[in-house]
């Protein structure tokens, strides 16, 4: 029972096109290859991730994308389980096409679960191995795969595997002053302090 010292507040109507405040992003910090892999991580204890369903179309992705400035989208169902991960790699190059090419549809017609990578073909890192890393690890990691992305997963309480961070190449590359070619193959990291030399 609230006790009568407890005054109400007094309320106002809401104004019309009123807003709302957005969580401010924190400009990234400047970082080098030696420096704790944690400061180029997206935490998603810290950081809402951003998902999207299977069945939404390419149109809904690429506007998700631009709203939240990602280049990539966890793909999950109402359970919160994680299905995929659709980059803007892949909802803006061939493969649309080639979907359209094959099953003879239209663009608009094809769906994330078309394009995004599956779960069973995801690989993640783990969390007690990202917290002894450092940046050129992540690196020569995200070379070596040939990926964009990697995910960071940790145990709950439960057990259950959760998806806690994400790296980005382009995010690291801003981080560290340069550029990261995923293509390319670099195994040491003398080869990346070599290709970031020239």
């Amino acid at each position: 029972m609230i006790r009568e010292q407890y005054k109400t507040l007094r309320q106002t109507r809401l104004e019309q096109c009123a807003s709302y405040y957005q969580a401010e992003s924190l400009p990234l910090r400047s970082v080098q290859l030696d420096s704790p892999a944690l400061e180029v991580m997206t935490d998603l204890k810290r950081t809402q991730a951003v998902t999207i369903g299977p069945d939404a179309t390419l149109t809904a992705v690429n506007k998700a994308m631009m709203r939240n400035t990602v280049r990539s989208l966890l793909v999950a169902d109402e359970r919160r389980c994680i299905l995929g991960i659709i980059t803007s790699t892949d909802s803006m190059g061939e493969r649309p096409m080639q979907i359209v090419l094959e099953r003879g549809i239209r663009h608009e017609e094809v769906l994330v679960r078309d394009i995004m990578t599956p779960r069973d073909r995801l690989e993640v890192l783990d969390m007690e191995v990202v917290r002894a890393a450092e940046v050129g690890h992540v690196v020569a990691t995200l070379k070596w795969t040939g990926r964009q992305h990697a995910l960071v997963a940790e145990e709950d309480a439960s057990g259950r595997q959760m998806i806690r961070g994400i790296f980005s190449a382009s995010q690291i590359a801003r981080q560290l002053g340069m550029t990261i070619h995923a293509v390319q193959i670099a195994s040491t990291f003398a080869e990346i302090e070599a290709a970031i030399a020239h």
